[in-house]
Protein backbone atom coordinates (compact mmCIF):
# COMPACT_ATOMS: atom_id res chain seq x y z
CA UNK A 1 0.00 0.00 0.00
CA UNK A 2 1.65 3.30 -0.86
CA UNK A 3 0.25 5.34 2.49
CA UNK A 4 -2.61 6.80 0.86
CA UNK A 5 -5.97 6.91 1.87
CA UNK A 6 -9.24 6.19 -0.45
CA UNK A 7 -11.71 8.88 -0.14
CA UNK A 8 -14.69 6.85 0.33
CA UNK A 9 -17.39 10.15 -0.10
CA UNK A 10 -15.90 11.03 -3.49
CA UNK A 11 -15.86 7.51 -4.79
CA UNK A 12 -19.59 6.52 -3.37
CA UNK A 13 -21.40 8.39 -6.20
CA UNK A 14 -19.37 6.06 -9.21
CA UNK A 15 -19.85 2.97 -6.89
CA UNK A 16 -23.04 3.45 -6.41
CA UNK A 17 -23.83 4.11 -10.37
CA UNK A 18 -21.96 0.82 -11.20
CA UNK A 19 -23.93 -0.93 -8.60
CA UNK A 20 -27.13 0.49 -10.25
CA UNK A 21 -26.08 -0.61 -13.37
CA UNK A 22 -25.25 -4.05 -12.88
CA UNK A 23 -28.75 -4.02 -10.87
CA UNK A 24 -30.62 -2.79 -13.98
CA UNK A 25 -28.88 -5.10 -15.98
CA UNK A 26 -29.67 -8.29 -14.58
CA UNK A 27 -32.69 -10.75 -15.13
CA UNK A 28 -35.23 -11.39 -12.69
CA UNK A 29 -33.37 -14.94 -11.84
CA UNK A 30 -30.43 -13.20 -11.40
CA UNK A 31 -32.05 -11.40 -8.47
CA UNK A 32 -33.42 -13.70 -6.90
CA UNK A 33 -30.45 -16.11 -7.01
CA UNK A 34 -28.20 -12.63 -5.39
CA UNK A 35 -30.71 -11.75 -2.76
CA UNK A 36 -31.23 -15.68 -1.97
CA UNK A 37 -26.90 -16.01 -1.37
CA UNK A 38 -26.99 -12.85 0.59
CA UNK A 39 -30.13 -14.10 2.82
CA UNK A 40 -28.32 -17.85 3.15
CA UNK A 41 -25.29 -15.87 3.99
CA UNK A 42 -26.75 -13.58 6.71
CA UNK A 43 -28.34 -16.41 8.16
CA UNK A 44 -25.28 -18.38 8.34
CA UNK A 45 -23.15 -15.28 10.02
CA UNK A 46 -26.05 -15.05 12.09
CA UNK A 47 -26.32 -18.43 13.33
CA UNK A 48 -22.64 -18.58 13.89
CA UNK A 49 -23.28 -15.06 16.28
CA UNK A 50 -25.63 -16.82 18.18
CA UNK A 51 -23.85 -19.93 18.77
CA UNK A 52 -20.38 -17.76 19.68
CA UNK A 53 -22.57 -15.83 22.05
CA UNK A 54 -24.10 -18.80 23.54
CA UNK A 55 -21.66 -21.84 24.09
CA UNK A 56 -23.99 -23.99 26.37
CA UNK A 57 -27.17 -23.56 24.30
CA UNK A 58 -28.25 -26.65 22.42
CA UNK A 59 -28.63 -26.99 18.36
CA UNK A 60 -32.22 -26.09 18.84
CA UNK A 61 -31.77 -23.20 20.73
CA UNK A 62 -28.85 -22.10 18.27
CA UNK A 63 -31.75 -22.40 15.87
CA UNK A 64 -34.84 -21.07 17.05
CA UNK A 65 -32.80 -17.50 18.31
CA UNK A 66 -31.45 -17.45 14.59
CA UNK A 67 -35.13 -17.61 13.85
CA UNK A 68 -36.15 -15.18 15.60
CA UNK A 69 -33.34 -12.47 14.72
CA UNK A 70 -34.18 -13.51 11.00
CA UNK A 71 -37.53 -12.74 11.07
CA UNK A 72 -37.07 -9.54 13.28
CA UNK A 73 -38.64 -10.95 17.02
CA UNK A 74 -41.52 -12.72 15.03
CA UNK A 75 -40.08 -15.93 14.89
Amino acid sequence: MSGRFVDIPTMAPTVHARELERLRAMTPAEKLRVSDALWREARTITRAAVAQRNPTWQPDQIERETRRIMSGGRA
